[in-house]
C-alpha cells in the first residue's frame, strides 16, 4: 500500500518558499549546499547530455530554479532554444534573465506544475529534471509524468535526473540516511541536519533509482543509465530510441 500523503506540503506551499529563497538558489553552491556532490551531478548529466545529444537544438528544462541546470547545459552545448518549466514566478523571471544573456536560442518560461503544462510532444532534444521530481507524491504522478516526458523528447533524445533518492531496502535506507545525517551535521551541527530532515520530511517524497530506472523502462525508454549516486543523491537517466 502506498503512503499517505496528506501532511506533505502542497504545490502552493512549495512555491511560495522558492519564491522568497531566489539569490540563494541563483547559486549552485549556496542553493544546494545540503546536496550532496551537486556539481559533479550537475557536470555529469550535463556532459552526458551532450554525449547523447551533441546537436542538439532544444532543451527543457524542468523544476528550472534560478536558471543553474540550463545555463551548464549552454556550457556545453551553445545556442539552445531553451524552455523553462516552473512553479515559481520570481525563479523563473531570474532563470529567464540569466539564461537569455547565454543563448542566441529562443527563451521561453513557463510557470506551471509540469503535470499541467502545455509541451511540445517531441520538441525537445534534452530534457533536464534537477532536484524536482521528488515532490511528486502518488505512484501514479511519478508514471504520468514519466510518459509525458518520454512523449515530449525527440527521438534519440535524452532525459537527465540529479535528485534526492531512497533505498529500497529499509535497512540499508536508514544506513544510508544515518550517513546523510552525519554528513549534515558536519555542515552546521546538530541543529542543521535536523533542520534538513524536518524539510524532507515536510515537503519531500523521493523514490529510489530502481523505481525510477523501471520506470523509465515502462515508458519506453530505450536505454537507462546511472552516472553517478552517493548516499541519498544520485545522476541518472534515460535515451530515447531515435527514429
Amino acid at each position: 500500500m502506498e503512503a499517505s500523503y496528506a501532511q506533505k506540503s502542497t504545490s502552493k506551499e512549495i512555491r511560495d518558499r522558492f519564491d522568497k529563497d531566489v539569490a540563494r538558489f541563483s547559486n549552485l553552491d549556496t542553493g544546494q549546499q545540503s546536496t550532496i556532490d551537486a556539481v559533479l551531478s550537475l557536470e555529469l548529466i550535463t556532459e552526458a547530455a551532450k554525449a547523447v545529444n551533441p546537436n542538439a537544438t532544444a532543451l527543457l528544462d524542468i523544476g528550472c530554479g534560478a536558471g543553474n541546470y540550463s545555463l551548464k547545459m549552454l556550457s556545453k552545448v551553445p545556442g539552445l532554444h531553451c524552455t523553462l518549466l516552473d512553479l515559481s514566478g520570481p525563479m523563473l523571471e531570474r532563470a529567464g534573465e540569466r539564461v537569455g544573456k547565454e543563448t542566441v536560442g529562443r527563451v521561453e518560461v513557463v510557470r506551471k506544475d509540469v503535470r499541467e503544462a502545455e509541451l511540445i510532444e517531441g520538441g525537445y532534444d534534452i530534457i533536464l529534471a534537477g532536484a524536482v521530481l521528488h515532490h511528486l507524491r502518488e505512484e501514479e504522478d511519478w508514471e504520468f509524468v514519466f510518459r509525458k516526458i518520454y512523449n515530449c523528447l525527440a527521438p534519440g533524445g535524452s532525459f537527465w535526473i540529479s535528485d534526492l533518492v531512497v533505498q529500497d531496502s529499509a535497512p540499508v535506507n536508514a544506513f544510508i540516511w544515518e550517513q546523510y545525517g552525519r554528513y549534515l551535521e558536519g555542515l552546521g551541527g546538530a541543529e542543521y541536519r535536523q533542520h534538513v530532515f524536518d524539510y524532507i520530511e515536510k515537503e519531500d517524497s523521493p523514490r529510489s533509482v530502481n523505481f525510477q530506472l523501471d520506470l523509465m523502462k515502462k515508458v519506453g525508454f530505450k536505454n537507462v543509465e546511472v552516472l553517478h549516486k552517493n548516499l541519498c543523491f544520485a545522476a541518472f537517466g534515460g535515451i530515447k530510441k531515435a527514429g
